[in-house]
């Protein structure tokens, strides 16, 4: 196939290869998630933003196994924020804290929130690496390390996300002082908690509009579509979370300790079991929706 000499990032629904003719495109506003072009064959294909980054990346190195494919920086993905996850989802488990103590409960949240920047890191390079378009083999071209794409709805998810595991990181480090008083709690663990979440539910609704190719969408029937789902509604229970964990300035305590816990664990379970489907994702045979290699049926 005779690919552009420079199309990728966010350019990769405004350029096109050679003979190549733009029939379509949309998502959702004001952000372009799909384009449907017309080869020269006649035949009509269409590119999908993030089945384009997921299935060709110059990053991949990976096998065709979907549980074991340490070369491959989707399974990476989906392995560091399940175990970023589980570590989450461990640490507000009703008798976790009173088991192994303050400090433990702690350092369990932190190394939680570690392996979350983790995979952002590489969520982020995974994008801003996609492949150009109409490029069969992947892995060709120069790996990137930073760019500016604000015209890419999944490059700022991934670096809206990447922001908030730092607010996360931020925050739970603070919580192992042990000496911090109400007003310090409040400043440098709920304030930075609460930005972290934010963060994550902006970034997961920009992922679920991506997926979805609107703000609001239904696709059940779609792997992918359920993986942001997922994320969104763990997002919003990180909300929750930190709206619970306020710190009252008269009493010194959070307001309400139980719900706090109750949405971390919850949260941290929707993006488990959402970086969990993330691996079979990576393998998934694309179905005609990504723009290589595959025409869609005209009948």
């Amino acid at each position: 196939m005779t690919g552009p000499d420079d199309v990728h990032g966010e350019h990769a629904h405004g350029e096109h290869a050679h003979g190549w003719r733009e029939i379509e495109r949309n998502g959702a506003k004001p952000f372009v998630t799909w384009v449907t072009y017309q080869r020269p064959d006649g035949a009509l294909v269409r590119w999908e933003s993030r089945a384009h980054r997921k299935h060709h990346n110059r990053l991949e190195r990976g096998g065709a196994s979907t549980w074991w494919a340490p070369g491959a920086v989707a399974w990476w993905i989906g392995v560091l924020f399940m175990t970023g996850s589980a570590c989450f989802a461990l640490g507000a488990v009703p008798g976790y804290l009173s088991r192994v103590g303050t400090r433990t409960d702690d350092i369990t949240f932190f190394v939680g929130s570690v392996f979350f920047t983790s995979a952002a890191v590489l969520q982020y390079l995974e994008v801003v690496n996609a492949d150009a378009v109409g490029t069969d083999s992947p892995g060709r071209g120069r790996v990137r390390f930073l760019t500016w794409e604000p015209s890419r709805i999944d490059w700022w998810a991934s670096a809206v996300q990447l922001v908030g595991t730092v607010f996360f990181n931020i925050s739970t480090f603070a919580a192992l002082d042990a000496s911090l008083d109400a007003a310090k709690a409040s400043r440098y663990v709920w304030r930075p908690d609460a930005l972290g979440s934010v963060c994550f539910l902006v970034a997961s609704e920009l992922a679920f509009a991506e997926v979805g190719h609107r703000w609001i969408s239904w696709r059940p029937r779609v792997r992918s579509w359920w993986i942001a789902a997922l994320n969104l509604g763990g997002s919003v229970a990180f909300g929750i979370s930190a709206a619970a964990a306020y710190v009252v300035p008269d009493s010194g305590q959070p307001r309400n300790v139980e719900l706090a816990n109750l949405g971390t664990f919850f949260g941290a379970l929707g993006f488990l079991v959402g970086a969990l489907l993330l691996l079979p994702e990576r393998t998934d045979r694309p179905s005609g929706q990504s723009l290589a290699p595959t025409p869609i049926s005209t009948s």
